[in-house]
């Protein structure tokens, strides 16, 4: 709320973001890995990432209920259009220099919701207890992956000049809240997974003592 705030009234956080993503466009970070990192949030790599892992989880879970986790992921990488280009439209902020001439709308950048959804998905599918994909160090290894990987997108695209640092910002605090909201749809236990109830006691039907 305070990025979109800020960038639809020109307040003064969107005067700093516009001059350090022109520093950062200028700067010397090579060219050939920002666009390297920046073509990974383009859909054409990122959902057939997400792809492979729903079809793995389905494979390796057991259950009736085997494609319900794959269709959470799925429903929240449809979120991210269905969110974010109404936002782009609402907003409609004009992109850096090197983007002149295109439509505005670059807040908030598909391109990272994209690739933070997409990947992050995946990787909740591949922690998933029940398949049992990823265990011990590797499920650490492929967390810091996945932020290795988002971080290079953001780098990306800002130095490649396809987006100011707030639009990447945005972008992340809006993928945080759908991942999370996945995050509690696979791990929430469903009702074949919780343990019978215990029965209530029985009354005793021992005699009591005679009466007087």
């Amino acid at each position: 709320m305070l990025c979109t705030w800020q960038v639809v009234t020109h307040g003064p956080l969107r005067g700093v973001d516009e001059h350090l993503g022109r520093a950062i466009s200028g700067s010397g970070f090579p060219s050939g890995v920002a666009h390297a990192f920046a073509d990974l949030g383009n859909t054409v790599v990122a959902l057939p990432v997400l792809v492979l892992a729903m079809a793995v989880t389905a494979w390796r879970t057991a259950g009736p209920r085997r494609w319900l986790p794959p269709l959470y992921a799925a429903l929240a990488m449809a979120a991210v259009p269905a969110v974010v280009v109404p936002v782009k439209n609402a907003v409609a902020r004009p992109g850096p220099a090197a983007m002149a001439g295109a439509p505005d709308g670059f807040f908030p950048s598909g391109h990272t919701a994209t690739a933070a959804v997409a990947y992050g998905a995946a990787v909740l599918l591949l922690l998933l207890p029940a398949p049992g994909l990823v265990r011990g160090r590797w499920r650490t290894a492929l967390v810091g992956l996945y932020a290795v990987v988002n971080a290079g997108v953001a780098v990306g695209l800002v130095r490649c000049g396809y987006h100011w640092p707030l639009d990447v910002f945005g972008s992340w605090c809006l993928s945080a809240v759908l991942l999370w909201g996945l995050a509690r749809a696979l791990t929430r236990p469903r009702r074949a997974d919780r343990p019978p109830a215990s029965p209530p006691p029985r009354a005793s039907t021992a005699p009591g003592p005679p009466g007087r």
